[in-house]
């Protein structure tokens, strides 16, 4: 569903001098939105140009890019494996049918749950060897398919994202990118397409977990896979975006202020924002605005919104009292 449309974005609270537009990365498809269908058109091509029968991938138990790959490898006629990450508590009983996980059960995907403790011990790229060890055993060809989606070819999908956006809005004087980053590989390509196009603006990613160190390395090493360093491109990755903490209180863990602002967005402009990415990203570009209005007045700021909208109802219990409070639910008087 590319190319994906950019426009003029009138959110509250954005100090005067500020001009914001939106790029509806949440729009790419239905089953397959946000920011993961981009990578997977690469990675899936792999897939299928090398025989494999089945994937692989991993992350949190909400994992946006494990339901869209669980539907991409539905198209291609091919099994998925999700090892996703939940509590102790739920790991050995089943994964339940909220959100993200109702459309992968719907498409067929194979769940294994993991605890968080195994995950964080373990790491994720040996989660994956196992099971695909396990799948080789019983006849099958896995390709494994890292946390995001961030591999050196996945990010590709987003250097093509640069040229969309330059064809689209090379002539708005875009002076910012600012997007979420979880796994980095969205951030990677967004950096290096900056670089290489000329476009000229600067890159915040708000991480929604980790620490900016770990996602400069990250990143870092995503770019060396793709044969990129300081060498070939003349600046380093601290050069080629700047990473702003955003995690709040944790990865996938909503702070009720970003709860709010989403609401007020979702009211007032009619776009939806998801609580583990560009819901956290937006709330904090937000405030880094607010605090410093003379740094950012004049700025033209375009908002990449990579999509999540069914991680909201992971959030129903935070969201319930919120909306109940706007007393717009009531019941109708009818003439009989």
């Amino acid at each position: 569903m590319f190319p994906t449309p950019i426009h003029r974005w009138h959110p509250p609270g954005v100090p005067d001098g500020v001009e914001m537009y939106i790029k509806r990365d949440d729009l790419s498809g239905m089953q397959l939105s946000g920011n993961k269908v981009r990578k997977l058109e690469f990675l899936m091509a792999e897939v299928v140009a090398q025989g494999h029968n089945c994937v692989i991938t991993i992350g949190g138990i909400q994992s946006n890019h494990c339901r869209a790959t669980a539907v991409a490898a539905r198209y291609f006629g091919l099994d998925s494996h999700l090892i996703l990450r939940t509590s102790r508590e739920l790991a050995d009983s089943d994964p339940g049918l909220t959100g993200n996980l109702l459309l992968a059960r719907m498409v067929g995907a194979h769940i294994h749950t993991v605890t968080k403790e195994e995950y964080t011990k373990v790491g994720s790229e040996a989660l994956l060897q196992q099971l695909a060890d396990q799948l080789r055993s019983q006849g099958k060809k896995p390709y494994c398919i890292p946390v995001g989606g961030s591999s050196p070819l996945g990010c590709w999908g987003y250097l093509e994202a640069v040229r969309e956006i330059q064809e689209q809005a090379g002539n708005l004087g875009i002076t910012d990118i600012a997007l979420a980053c979880g796994s980095g590989g969205t951030a990677a390509g967004m950096a290096l397409g900056i670089q290489l196009s000329g476009l000229g603006c600067k890159l915040h990613a708000m991480g929604v977990c980790d620490d900016p160190q770990y996602f400069y390395d990250y990143i870092d090493g995503l770019l060396k896979g793709m044969g990129v360093d300081k060498d070939t491109v003349g600046v380093d990755t601290k050069a080629m975006l700047r990473m702003v903490q955003a995690k709040g209180a944790g990865y996938a863990m909503s702070k009720q202020q970003e709860l709010e602002t989403m609401q007020h967005v979702a009211h007032s402009t009619g776009v939806i924002l998801d609580p583990v990415y560009s819901g956290k990203a937006y709330y904090t570009l937000l405030e880094e605005m607010k605090q410093h209005e003379e740094q950012w007045k004049g700025r033209k700021v375009l908002f990449l919104h990579t999509g999540g909208l069914f991680g909201m109802y992971d959030k129903i219990s935070q969201l319930q009292p919120m909306l109940e409070k706007l007393d717009k639910a009531d019941r109708m008087k009818v003439s009989l």
